[in-house]
């Protein structure tokens, strides 16, 4: 669990790290409001511990500020004021408990506990497989009731693992996960700890190999063994899984280019309802709004509008009765489409949904310019990157001393020192050749040029310039995920879920062929070759369990992975999808962590069978 502590107070927030880190949990401190607010809207945390008092921004605004922009995550206020009227404030304004100072330490833990639970962090303060238990209250580990010894590490990646039963974790993202960007260890670290974890656990008595290398992708927690006396523990479950609250960018970027998609599909259901209140519905009418809101009811949720699917889905029952509707069933017609109207009104929603799995950048910025830098710092996760702030060159070095990031933003003039920026830019030719570098100065004499060309740097961008240029120059000289160099047939006749898909699984070097044409079908399998093929089930003229029987027939096609994505989830159509041959599920509205992992895997699985 990963807890941003918001206090200025050095000796409070020294006692206060110290005490949360031996309880296991994982610590990010801001020493002020404005850097609290930054942190708890830039990264993932499942719980905020803010100090009334603080300098540069207040608690309660902070705690005000948060609310307003849809962040759910618990807030737990600390405060040496116990007068009931402030107090009721605090909660007025977004918190969800408070804690008087002096606190007790076990008081504390308690409401975090508590805090955690109510907001579905924790459902169980029990993690078990197989003979191993880890108890997240007492931070004991044992095998057969025998206790193991653990360090802090391997206990935080045995947690991360059992929370997490069916996620694929690159070393990248392990690191981004237990540590800091100021104390990350190199990746080849993370083998290491992952590879003591093994021994001390076998060496404790644990029957099987806890963890499966899924080679080039990272690791995976095994289905535990005799999975049947394990029920409860060993399927997917309501453990965590780290929402995120705020960054809507890809959802964006779909609705860029589909904006009239959805108004248009909601008109043709406008044209039934007119149709409907004047009396009569046409056939073709009727089965054109039935495909649409069946299109809708998969779409909107998956792209920021929850209540929309809701909606659409129950305008989809209404119009799969084959009886002409009663007076009652048309007023709610009515009402349901207009609703869907003031849906789309709105802008797309937040939802709890998992974590994104696309790889996340971490970039160090060495400048003094703090209008800049906070801008920056706003907008680095819509870019995918994590970014560290060093004022001058000593910071920078200090900070380069505990981590290598993925690339470095540099100026070259800092008036408060003597130092020049070329100096560092050299140091680190030295020491670090293959780290890419962006110089970004207001300097443009063809002797700096020059100098900073000479000195190995990868990019020369001169001041000023927008923070979407700077983003711009950063992504172009990040080094790039290795491709799986496998290929994704998705098969869907709604364009929106086509490219929403696409953008999902293409940042994992998928390359990926989508086709709203489902006739075509047999024509794209053999000229493409696809690794795995994503069906919709429910399309017209050929539906995707027809498609599914087709390929099972086939002797060259016949074990090609198959996964179909459905809203419908009741026992009859699964088994249908079953009975046709498809290998698994997904759920609309898609989660895009959890299509991701389910492909991935399944490809993986297949390449070993082969």
């Amino acid at each position: 669990m990963k807890i941003l502590l918001v206090e200025d107070d050095r000796l409070i927030s020294t006692a206060l790290v110290d005490l949360l880190l031996a309880n296991h949990y994982t610590i990010d401190l801001a020493n002020d409001g404005e850097t609290g607010l930054c942190l708890a809207i830039s990264a993932e945390y499942d719980l905020i511990l803010l100090d009334w008092l603080l300098s540069k921004l207040d608690g309660m605004s902070l705690c005000r500020q948060l609310r307003s922009q849809g962040y759910v995550k618990p807030i737990l206020l600390l405060t040496a004021n116990n007068c009931n009227a402030k107090l009721v404030e605090g909660l007025d304004a977004g918190a969800d408990d408070y804690v008087i100072k002096p606190y007790d330490p076990e008081a504390l833990l308690a409401k975090i506990r508590s805090l955690l639970r109510r907001h579905g962090s924790v459902a169980s303060s029990t993690l078990i497989w197989g003979n191993l238990t880890l108890d997240q209250i007492s931070g004991k580990v044992t095998c057969n009731e025998q206790i193991i010894s653990l360090t802090a590490t391997e206990y935080k990646l045995l947690e991360l693992f059992l929370q997490n039963p069916n996620r694929i974790f690159s070393r990248k993202l392990i690191i981004d996960k237990l540590w800091e960007f100021d104390d990350a260890p190199i990746e080849n670290a993370v083998t290491t700890h992952i590879k003591d974890l093994r021994k001390k656990l076998k060496a404790g008595g644990l029957a099987g190999d806890i963890l499966e290398t899924v080679y080039g992708m990272g690791y995976r927690l095994n289905p535990a063994p005799d999975d049947s006396k394990n029920v409860a523990t060993s399927q997917p479950h309501n453990w965590e899984q780290k929402p995120r609250t705020k960054d809507l960018t890809s959802v964006n970027r779909v609705l860029e280019r589909f904006r009239n998609s959805f108004s248009q599909q909601v008109t043709v259901l406008e044209q039934a309802k007119t149709a409907l209140l004047a009396g009569s519905l046409p056939p073709q009418l009727h089965q054109q709004a039935l495909q649409e809101a069946h299109k809708l009811a998969g779409s909107m949720g998956s792209f920021g509008y929850p209540q929309g699917s809701t909606l659409a889905r129950k305008v989809e029952h209404l119009l799969q009765n084959n009886h002409t509707l009663t007076d009652d069933e048309i007023t709610q017609f009515d009402q349901l489409v207009t609703a869907l109207q003031q849906e789309l009104a709105k802008p797309p929603t937040t939802t709890a949904q998992p974590a994104s799995l696309q790889q996340t950048y971490r970039v160090l910025v060495i400048d003094d310019d703090t209008l800049l830098t906070e801008q920056l710092l706003t907008q680095a996760d819509a870019w995918g990157m994590r970014i560290k702030i060093a004022p001058d060159l000593a910071t920078a070095r200090s900070r380069l001393a505990l981590a290598t990031p993925d690339a470095v933003l540099l100026d070259l003039s800092f008036p408060s020192t003597q130092e020049d920026g070329l100096m560092l830019l050299r140091e680190l030719g030295e020491n670090h050749p293959k780290l890419p570098i962006i110089v970004f100065t207001a300097r443009d004499s063809l002797a700096d040029r020059l100098a900073v060309s000479r000195l190995g740097a990868r990019q020369f961008l001169h001041k000023p310039s927008t923070t979407k240029q700077i983003f711009e120059a950063i992504a172009r000289v990040l080094p790039q995920a290795k491709p799986s160099e496998a290929k994704v047939l998705i098969v869907d006749d709604d364009p929106v879920m086509l490219a929403g898909l696409s953008q999902l699984l293409t940042p994992w070097g998928l390359e990926v062929i989508t086709l709203s044409q489902p006739q075509q079908f047999w024509e794209i399998l053999v000229n493409t070759s696809p690794n795995l093929v994503l069906l919709d089930l429910e399309m017209p003229v050929v539906n995707g369990l027809e498609l599914c029987q087709v390929v099972r027939q086939d002797a060259h096609w016949g074990d090609l992975p198959i996964l179909v994505v459905t809203a419908h989830t009741d026992a009859q159509s699964l088994q249908q999808a079953f009975a046709a041959g498809a290998d698994d599920f997904i759920n609309k509205p898609v989660l895009g962590p959890e299509l991701v992992t389910r492909v991935l895997s399944r490809i993986e699985r297949t390449r070993r069978k082969g």
